[in-house]
Parts: C-alpha cells; sequence; structure tokens
C-alpha cells in the first residue's frame, strides 16, 4: 500500500535574503508568467537538518553528517593512537572501502554518513589494527588490494549501509565510486516560491566609523543589499514505507522520524542575512495530507498569481486559494481515504477538511497516531 505523507506550508517572511544566488540577490523564478522569490530546495533541506539538530529532535546516533573531513572526525575517535601511524590506518580502511582520500587527508568529495557509519570505521581500525597496513593512501590501488585482508575489505564495505541515520534515508545519498551504497530519497522536497509576483529591492547603506575624526564627515562604508518580502508555498513529501526500508525496517524509529520531521519542517528557517534582516517567520499554515494514491502538489494553485487585496493578508488569501485548488484536485485524482491534518492560523481552511490542531506539539502527534495506525494496517 502507498503511503505518501505530504507537506503543504503557507510561510510569510518580512524582508529578507534568506537565499541567495551568485550576485548576492535573493534566489528566484519564473512561474506563471511572473517572478516569484524562490528559496531552493537544497536550502530547505540543510535548514531541516538543523532544526532537527538546534531542537534535538533526533538522538546523534540517528544523525548524518556531510563532510569531505572523514579522516579529521576517525582520528578523533582513535586519540589514543599514534596520529601518524593513525593516519596510515585511516587510509587504509576507507580504501579497503572503496574511499580514497586527497594528500590533503579530505575525501574526493563531500561524503553524507551517518554517526553510526563512522564509528563503526573507528571501531574496525581499532579492532583491526596490527592487521592493518600503514600508508594505504601512497600505494598503489593494486597494491592496496594485494595487501588488505579479504575480511577487513568485505566488514569495511558492510558498514557503509545508511547508519539508521535519519536524514540520509530522508534525502539519500549519491557516492559515484560506490553506487552499491547509494539511499534512495524517501522525500521529496520542492523549492518554495512565491504565491504571488515579487520585485526585488535594495537597501542602500552606510557605515559610520566610531573613531572617526571631526573633519571626516562621510561614511566609512558603503554598499547595498537586495532583498525581498514574500508569502511562501512550501511543499515536501515523504514515503513512508521507503523511509522505513531505508531505516533497516525499524518501525519504531520510522514513527520518531516522522514526528521529528514534521516539527523540523515547520521550524526550518534558512539563515541566510539573519543577522541583518532577522526574518524570523514561523508559517502560517501548516496542512499534512495522507496520500494512499500518488503526490498531490498544490503549486500550481499559484499559476495565476495571488493580488494584493485591501483589508486581506495574502497569506489568508494563499490559503483560500489553495484549499479551493485542492478540491478541484482531488475531486479528478486523490483516494477517497485520503486524509489531512492542519494547523492554520489563518482561518481560511476548510474547517470540514480534516483535524484541526491548535499547536505544533499538537500537529506532530496528530501526524504520528495517524501514521502509526496506517503502518498497523
Amino acid at each position: 500500500m502507498s503511503l505518501f505523507l505530504e507537506f503543504h506550508l503557507i510561510q510569510n517572511f518580512a524582508p529578507s535574503n534568506l537565499n541567495r544566488d551568485d550576485t548576492g540577490a535573493p534566489k528566484d523564478a519564473i512561474f506563471g508568467g511572473q517572478r516569484r522569490a524562490r528559496i531552493s530546495s537544497q536550502c530547505i533541506k540543510r535548514a531541516i537538518r538543523q532544526a532537527a539538530s538546534e531542537y534535538d529532535l533526533l538522538p546523534s546516533e540517528n544523525r548524518g553528517i556531510r563532510t569531505k573531513k572523514l579522516q579529521s572526525l576517525l582520528l578523533e575517535r582513535l586519540s589514543d593512537r599514534d596520529l601518524e601511524e593513525a593516519k596510515g590506518k585511516v587510509a587504509a580502511a576507507l580504501s579497503a572501502a572503496g574511499l580514497k582520500l586527497k594528500d590533503d587527508g579530505k575525501t574526493e568529495y563531500l561524503l553524507f554518513l551517518g554517526e553510526n557509519e563512522v564509528t563503526a570505521f573507528a571501531d574496525l581500525i581499532q579492532q583491526h589494527w596490527d592487521d592493518l597496513p600503514v600508508g594505504g593512501d601512497k600505494k598503489s590501488k593494486k597494491d592496496s588490494k594485494a595487501a588488505m585482508p579479504a575480511e577487513i575489505t568485505k566488514q569495511a564495505k558492510a558498514l557503509l549501509d545508511g547508519g539508521k541515520a535519519v536524514d540520509v534515508a530522508l534525502f539519500g545519498r549519491m557516492l559515484a565510486d560506490l553506487p552499491a551504497v547509494n539511499k534512495e530519497a524517501a522525500c521529496q522536497v520542492a523549492h518554495a516560491i512565491s504565491t504571488h509576483r515579487v520585485e526585488r529591492e535594495f537597501d542602500y547603506f552606510t557605515a559610520v566609523d566610531d573613531r572617526g575624526d571631526e573633519d571626516e564627515t562621510g561614511a566609512g562604508m558603503i554598499g547595498q543589499i537586495e532583498f525581498n518580502s514574500a508569502t511562501f508555498y512550501r511543499y515536501a513529501v515523504l514515503d513512508v514505507n521507503k523511509l522505513r526500508k531505508n531505516l533497516q525496517d525499524d518501525r519504531e524509529l520510522a514513527l520518531s522520524s516522522v514526528a521529528a520531521f514534521t516539527e523540523a519542517i515547520a521550524r526550518a528557517i534558512p539563515t541566510g542575512k539573519q543577522n541583518s534582516f532577522a526574518a524570523h517567520n514561523p508559517p502560517e499554515f501548516i496542512g499534512v495530507s495522507l496520500r494512499h494514491g500518488s503526490p498531490l502538489s498544490l503549486a500550481n494553485a499559484f499559476e495565476r498569481p495571488v493580488a494584493p487585496r485591501a483589508g486581506k493578508a495574502l497569506t489568508q488569501q494563499s490559503v483560500e486559494h489553495m484549499g479551493t485548488y485542492e478540491e478541484q484536485l482531488a475531486a479528478a485524482y486523490a483516494a477517497v481515504d485520503d486524509q489531512w491534518l492542519y494547523l492554520d492560523l489563518t482561518g481560511s481552511w476548510p474547517q470540514s477538511k480534516g483535524d484541526k490542531a491548535s499547536s505544533l506539539p499538537e500537529l506532530v502527534q496528530k501526524v504520528s497516531h495517524l501514521v502509526d495506525r496506517k503502518l498497523g494496517e
């Protein structure tokens, strides 16, 4: 049975520059023939991972880390060993798993590993310290393979199983040299787009030198920052069965992951230029739909952009447009047993559509109970 847990958020940000392009301007996109503000999916995923860590929503052993500095992480866990000898042992163990280190000690590309995978590598090195060849990264690939005991090679490759890291299970990973350990993402995250047309704005700023002389009347520094303010539609879909499979069929961990993700996606706010703008604005609406057929994004509710109206907030209008469009879409494509849960601060979502929560903790609890019941069927 297909179980897709969808998240539909309406979130208004005050003037800000949360996600910049290569020129420093807020990212945008043309949608429905109109320019919209945009926050990239990669930016949102990182904000979700940061929120999960900041609010301690998951045990540390069930988190992942994205880094090129795997050698340094392992050396920290091998601090009781001689440093130079440990470097050689680390290089040999990673080589056995198919991972290479460059001359600066970093991996060739960013690795997305679970904390348990890192710990398991350190344990493997400690256990087979005397059997691991020294300086494996300085030998040819052929020589390194010949010098490595076959049992260690087998164990090293088996360690890359995802380590029950929830963020790895959610967002997946691809290791070009080791396709066998790739993880297909259980969660897809859309680029957030504004529900209305947006124009870029410019902040011309000056800075005064606190120690300037009396005859220095000009600014010590001048510049400009681009920014915007927008009401965003955010969407993500989580394949519950895929998440459970990625977590090695650990049902309880899958349930706690759903709860953690529900809270993290609500609290996720990108950090770009926050010291300049402090746009800490939580969502006005969070809708969670459990789909039994196929996922249904509601982005096209805003193909025709919402227009400002006197006495009516853009967030309120956006929720209304989304509710109307969802009814039309659901009539044609939704399964009869699809369900909605929601938290609505605008008062614009149809009360007959789903089970209303009055707070984020209550919404998280309702989502957990719903998924728990469905997994038990």
